[in-house]
């Protein structure tokens, strides 16, 4: 059995069992790994996930994550044998629980200081198109298809929080056509909508994912992270109350050894060396 992330203490030495992780420099890279099946979920890899994103608060050597799917496709969403015919016999207590897990995948997401990049190729569906929506950052390739299509198996499209982030991603009028219809969004149309920041090919995909990801670690990373935080938090604020708040933040930032590092480089016409503290 594998060890847990409690025992284990940092996502370097976790090897999860339903997901791949692969630790580059200070990026972790996460791959949905079925491909034969297009990469669905599993109650498994629901609860891996979850535990890595949160193990992710308190890891500072983690400064950027990618997502992405082998095999061509994101993800399926929740797997029919494992995960949807078992809830058809689960009691109201029981599918509340289920319901809830999910949820916290995006609540993990959301809350972990990191940026999330998700790289998005083939089929993105479903619990995958909610993935791919609570990531921070996702680039998308022209075969991409994206559809939230709970409202085609009999269920309300507001799912995992889809009903609250998506119109701030896309806008009320497009997040509503595409919960209350199921429809697939192509890549191209996820651009113009502004669901993905850029379409690329698939063969360059990931390694467009990693070079972003590169990136925002060379950045300054405390910063970085609470932006993040700000905008979940300014979601549920007045604007009077966002401006005192990013005032705080800011003032914080502005104790940082990368805020003297900005200045000093500037001073001296050189790139700063930001080092996330």
């Amino acid at each position: 059995m594998t060890p847990s992330l409690e025992a284990i203490g940092t996502l370097a030495e976790y090897r999860p069992q339903h997901v791949l992780m692969a630790i580059e420099g200070a990026v972790a890279i996460l791959t949905l790994n079925r491909p034969e099946r297009k990469n669905p979920l599993t109650f498994q890899s629901y609860a891996e996930l979850v535990a890595i994103f949160r193990a992710a608060r308190t890891d500072a050597a983690i400064k950027a994550f990618a997502v992405t799917g082998a095999g061509g496709n994101f993800s399926s969403g929740g797997d029919v044998h494992e995960i949807i015919a078992p809830l058809l016999a689960m009691s109201a207590a029981d599918l509340l629980r289920f319901t809830e897990m999910t949820g916290d995948l995006v609540k993990a997401m959301r809350s972990c200081p990191q940026p999330i990049i998700a790289a998005v190729d083939g089929v993105c569906a479903g619990a995958g198109a909610i993935v791919a929506m609570a990531a921070d950052l996702r680039i998308g390739t022209p075969q991409a298809k994206v559809a939230f299509l709970f409202n085609r198996v009999g269920l309300a499209g507001c799912d995992m929080g889809a009903c609250a982030i998506l119109p701030r991603v896309i806008g009320q009028g497009r997040a509503s056509e595409l919960l209350f219809t199921g429809r697939s969004m192509t890549g191209e149309e996820a651009e113009r909508w502004g669901f993905f920041n850029r379409l690329v090919s698939a063969e360059t995909l990931l390694a467009e994912a990693r070079s972003w990801a590169a990136r925002l670690c060379e950045g300054p990373t405390f910063a970085t992270g609470l932006t993040k935080r700000m905008l979940q938090m300014e979601w549920a604020m007045g604007v009077d109350e966002a401006i005192e708040a990013e005032a705080i933040a800011q003032a914080l930032c502005m104790k940082t050894q990368d805020f003297a590092r900005a200045y000093e480089a500037f001073a001296a016409k050189q790139k700063p060396a930001f080092q996330g503290n």
